[in-house]
């Protein structure tokens, strides 16, 4: 998303950079990955890294890459359970199990339930990390 319109324009050109990130290719080949951004090179919001891998738009609005777009389901593993298992935690984080660290973030709206474009507008209403609150928005009705 950030970077996709300088890497089409002035990097990579148009053909190769309908292939950055090629997520859909990965799980098309039975491989595991995972999402992030590049804080502080880009603003850090998990939410926008969903929104991007699922609508492959950039900031300019064209879509780059549109079948390596991936699933609302697929982002989020990309961004939970996939990560969990990269870093060899998934005995204690990435899913929401019992005798797992509860680390996990209160949204707006069920992500799967709403259109991949409007993935970009949901809100972290709490953070909880090991099972307690650690930040809560401030207009929220969540306790």
């Amino acid at each position: 998303y950030y970077w996709g319109d300088w890497h089409r324009d002035e990097t990579l050109g148009p053909v190769r950079a309908e292939h950055i990130s090629p997520t859909r290719s990965a799980i098309d080949r039975g491989l595991s990955f995972t999402l992030h951004n590049d804080a502080p090179v880009v603003p850090p919001s998990m939410v926008n890294t969903v929104w991007s891998a699922t609508t492959r738009r950039t900031r300019s609005g064209d879509i780059l890459g549109p079948t390596q777009r991936l699933t609302t389901w697929e982002a989020l593993r990309g961004v939970t359970i996939n990560a969990a298992r990269q870093q060899g935690d998934e005995s204690l984080k990435g899913s929401i199990e019992v005798g797992k660290q509860a680390d996990f973030v209160v949204l707006s709206t069920d992500p799967l339930a709403i259109d991949p474009e409007k993935l970009r507008d949901l809100r972290v209403l709490q953070t909880i990390a090991h099972g307690k609150v650690v930040w809560r928005a401030e207009d929220t009705l969540v306790r």
